[in-house]
């Protein structure tokens, strides 16, 4: 009896760089750049980053080699970059949100520790000393110091000491007054001294306890680091009063109150959400603001749904003439980019020298203030993102209308309905199939349709009265923008984390309400099919 041959089981292809030297040394070189940003990471301070960094590098070689994950490797490139640009960010925002990360509160402990041991004060008896700066075209610069008692200094690398026999000598052709060379080295100008200003100004050296720095473009004088840090009491202690700084809020504070700048990012807890709520200078323009982002969001797309169904509904009569020349038309404010049109529209719109305005004063003799007046500011956004949205509407309306089946509005019209029977209960229910979704995403969409806002008005004309960066046009999205970058307290990016995750619940909580009006009307639409 014959036994069947049995074929060897396909084995799973692993990578190969064989032939493929480009290949390899792409590899090759990302590798290594991945190793070194590890090392770099690491040294700075940042460990965390250097260790999810180093197990990224570990993860992708074995995606990449080994055949037990295949598959993955066709998405790594994607899986990758979705962590960097969405994972990520979002990471960040809710972890910022628990801080007190801002202007004033930018870099970490150990950064504020080091910046503020490096700050330096003139002791009252701070000596002083005239110089020449001698350098070479490579850019080395030699200083030689004279003291009040005339002795001589030369100041190299960082350290000062007495200029010996054994260093260069300095030449001067008119009896020590003015020294033209140092060895072989020429004096700089001051003119060209003025141009390395910046280089010499970060430049000192060690005198003993103290430091030389330069004080003016012809003297240093004696400076002494004002703050010296015991890392095992975690004390930052001023030098020149003996007053001593603890580590409270993100600054190092004095038992007097007194806080040091710069300060770091420290944890706040709940603060920045309980003060959203608590702090009556931001609550009040926060429920002002939200109530007019509901009504924002929900006007607009409820125009927009009008106008696109009017137009839908005309643009879909077979019996129009030229209906391919008007559709084509309708269409051109989406094909030109939103803020190109929003600035068009702010200077049609413009007061004084607007176009439109120019028109009103022929019709009914005064000017309307677009942008003045909240009332009229607030009709001004909606015309303009009326322009900007009602193609979009249309095109999706169009489609939805061309997929119900004529057969429906024929058995209507031989029962008798009028048209706006038809539209009632056959067109809005079927309507609400495809268009449900895009509804709740427009709404979501307007919610925090930062462009138009910051284009078209800025936000205002501002609250009178509130404490706040706040404007009567302002949503939730650009009164959290101005609240962390113009406010008077500077950047505020913790508070601002937090708010962006108080709108994300907003909008999720109405969209999942709008979700469920939308699978109810889906249910009626389907008792007509």
């Amino acid at each position: 009896m014959a036994h069947p041959i049995s074929s060897p089981r396909p084995s799973r292809p692993g990578i190969s760089f064989a032939g493929r030297p480009l290949a390899l040394l792409a590899a090759a070189v990302i590798l290594a750049l991945g190793a070194w940003a590890c090392v770099y990471l690491y040294l700075r301070g940042d460990r965390w980053i250097a260790l999810i960094l180093f197990l990224g590098l570990l993860a992708t070689v074995y995606v990449f080699t080994s055949p037990r994950v295949y598959p993955l490797r066709y998405i790594w490139p994607g899986l990758v970059f979705f962590v960097l640009l969405v994972v990520y960010p979002i990471g960040y925002t809710v972890y910022s949100a628990f801080t007190n990360y801002g202007t004033g509160h930018m870099l970490s402990k150990s950064q504020a520790v080091q910046q503020l041991q490096s700050a330096l004060y003139a002791p009252p008896d701070a000596k002083t000393f005239t110089f020449t700066a001698f350098g070479d075209p490579k850019g080395k610069i030699v200083f030689l110091l004279k003291g009040a008692d005339g002795q001589l200094l030369l100041a190299q690398d960082g350290r000062v000491k007495p200029l010996s026999a054994d260093d260069p000598q300095p030449v001067s052709k008119d009896g020590g007054q003015t020294y033209e060379r140092l060895g072989d080295l020429p004096a700089i100008p001051p003119l060209k001294l003025i141009a390395r200003l910046s280089q010499l100004q970060n430049q000192t050296f060690a005198y003993g306890e103290s430091v030389l720095s330069i004080s003016s473009l012809n003297q240093f004088s004696e400076m002494r680091h004002q703050y010296k840090y015991d890392p095992q009491r975690d004390v930052l202690t001023n030098l020149a009063t003996g007053k001593e700084y603890r580590p409270k809020d993100g600054y190092y504070t004095s038992a007097d109150g007194q806080t040091l700048s710069p300060g770091f990012t420290s944890r706040v807890g709940f603060y920045n959400f309980t003060r959203l709520f608590e702090d009556q200078a931001i609550r009040g323009p926060f429920t002002e603001v939200f109530i007019w982002t509901l009504v924002w969001a929900t006007l607009t797309v409820v125009i927009q749904l009008v106008a696109g169904l009017a137009l839908g509904l005309l643009m879909n009569d077979p019996y129009l003439k030229l209906r391919n020349f008007y559709r084509s038309v309708l269409i051109l404010p989406y094909a030109i980019p939103a803020f190109i049109s929003a600035l068009v529209w702010t200077g049609l719109l413009n007061t004084d020298v607007g176009i439109i305005n120019g028109i009103l004063r022929h019709i009914i003799g005064f000017n309307i203030p677009w942008f003045q007046s909240p009332f009229w500011a607030k009709v001004a956004l909606f015309l303009v993102n009326l322009w900007l949205g009602y193609p979009y509407m249309m095109l999706i309306i169009l489609g939805a209308l061309q997929s119900i089946p004529g057969e429906l509005y024929e058995a209507a019209r031989v029962d008798g309905a009028t048209p706006g029977q038809i539209i009632r209960t056959i067109t809005l229910p079927l309507l609400m199939t495809t268009i449900g979704p895009l509804l709740v995403g427009s709404f979501a969409f307007n919610f925090n349709n930062f462009n138009v806002i910051y284009l078209v008005t800025g936000g205002n004309p501002p609250m009178v009265g509130a404490q706040t960066p706040a404007g009567h046009t302002d949503i939730l999205i650009s009164y959290t923008y101005r609240l962390a970058f113009e406010g008077g307290q500077g950047n505020q990016l913790g508070f601002a984390a937090a708010i962006s995750i108080v709108i994300f619940v907003i909008v999720a909580v109405i969209s999942l309400i709008q979700f469920r009006f939308t699978r109810l009307a889906e249910e009626v639409s389907t008792d007509y099919v």
